[in-house]
C-alpha cells in the first residue's frame, strides 16, 4: 500500500452543506437563519460570557483586593541561604546573583532574620528585618543598607 492509495471508508465522509446557494439546494433564501432577529444578521451572535440576560457571573461575583502599581518588591534572602555561601566575606546582590539565590538584577534583595550566623560577614542589601540586623551583629559582621530605598 502506498501513500496515494489511503482512503476513507466509503460513507465516512460527508459533504459539507453549502448553505445560501438558492432555492434549489434547500438551503436557500434564509439559508438556515430563520427570520429575523439577532442570529440572522451578519455579524449577529452572542458575546462571550453572555448568559441570555440574567446577571453575568463576573458581574456577580464581589471585587476582591487592591493592586498596588507602585509598590516595591524585594527579592527575599534569609540568614540560613547564606551560610550556604561557603567562605564569603562581603556578601552583595553581585554575590547572591552569581550564587543562584537571587533571579533578577534589577530587583532589591531584603535580608530575613530565619536562620543563624557563626562568622562576622559584612552584608550588603537594600533592606534588613530588625532580627537580621540583631543576628548579624552578635556574630561581629556589619549589616549595610544599599542605596536611598
Amino acid at each position: 500500500m502506498k501513500l496515494h492509495e489511503l482512503a476513507p471508508y466509503a460513507g465516512a465522509v460527508k459533504r459539507r452543506k453549502r448553505i445560501g446557494r438558492g432555492p434549489g439546494s434547500g438551503h436557500g433564501k434564509t439559508a438556515t437563519k430563520g427570520h429575523k432577529g439577532l442570529l440572522a444578521r451578519s455579524g449577529g451572535g452572542k458575546r462571550p460570557g453572555f448568559e441570555g440576560g440574567q446577571m453575568p457571573l463576573v458581574r456577580r461575583l464581589p471585587k476582591h483586593g487592591f493592586a498596588n502599581l507602585f509598590r516595591t518588591e524585594y527579592a527575599i534572602v534569609n540568614l540560613k541561604s547564606l551560610a550556604g555561601l561557603g567562605a564569603v566575606d562581603q556578601v552583595t546582590p553581585e554575590t547572591l546573583i552569581s550564587s543562584g539565590l537571587m533571579k533578577e538584577k534589577s530587583r532589591l534583595v531584603k535580608i530575613l532574620g530565619l536562620g543563624e550566623v557563626n562568622r562576622p560577614i559584612v552584608v550588603r542589601a537594600h533592606k534588613f528585618s530588625q532580627s537580621a540586623v540583631k543576628k548579624i551583629q552578635a556574630a561581629g559582621g556589619k549589616a549595610e543598607v544599599i542605596g536611598g530605598v
